[in-house]
């Protein structure tokens, strides 16, 4: 079982669609549809065009998980669309944690240095990974202006890669 993580575009929304909404809907119950996800649909224009990015991690072609990258200020990003099938997350996988290393990575090559979420506070194992993780809870009144929030999102964290400045 071979993993790879490569930035993906347009031509795997469905895959996307199908991987996100099948976890969102039907194992968290999180009433949201496609129709709130707009960018899905143009991953390319949507994530790539402003300087982040969409990764798909992929085992034996099938697609198991998603982390992308939204920059929305010069030096800052927000993560989003962090999904990994069900029967491929935990430790032995450690699919999550690889997607998060190639975001932070490119984020260090591209001058990102803070990174934001904003989560669902159903999702436990979710924020247990982000704190393992170093990111910092952080209340939603001191999110920057320009974070791009999604409505059903109600915890947030921050990660600052470079921590002296």
């Amino acid at each position: 079982m071979t993993l790879e993580i490569r930035p993906i575009g347009n031509t795997y929304s469905d895959q996307v669609i199908d991987l996100i909404l099948n976890i969102q809907q039907k194992e968290f119950n999180i009433p949201i549809t496609i129709e709130d996800q707009p960018d899905l649909l143009k991953i390319e224009s949507f994530y790539r065009e402003g300087g982040g990015d969409f990764w798909g991690a992929f085992i034996n072609d099938e697609l198991v998980g998603t982390i992308a990258l939204v920059k929305f200020d010069e030096k800052a990003a927000a993560i989003r669309k962090m999904f990994v099938k069900k029967e491929f997350r935990g430790k032995e996988h450690q699919i999550a944690q690889k997607l998060l290393e190639v975001l932070i990575s490119y984020c260090r090559k591209t001058g990102i240095n803070e990174i934001m979420l904003g989560t669902v506070s159903v999702l436990n194992a979710a924020m247990r990974f982000y704190e393992r993780n170093q990111f910092q809870k952080i209340e939603k009144e001191k999110l920057p202006s320009k974070f791009p929030l999604m409505s059903a999102d109600n915890v947030f964290y921050v990660l600052n890669l470079n921590p002296t400045s």
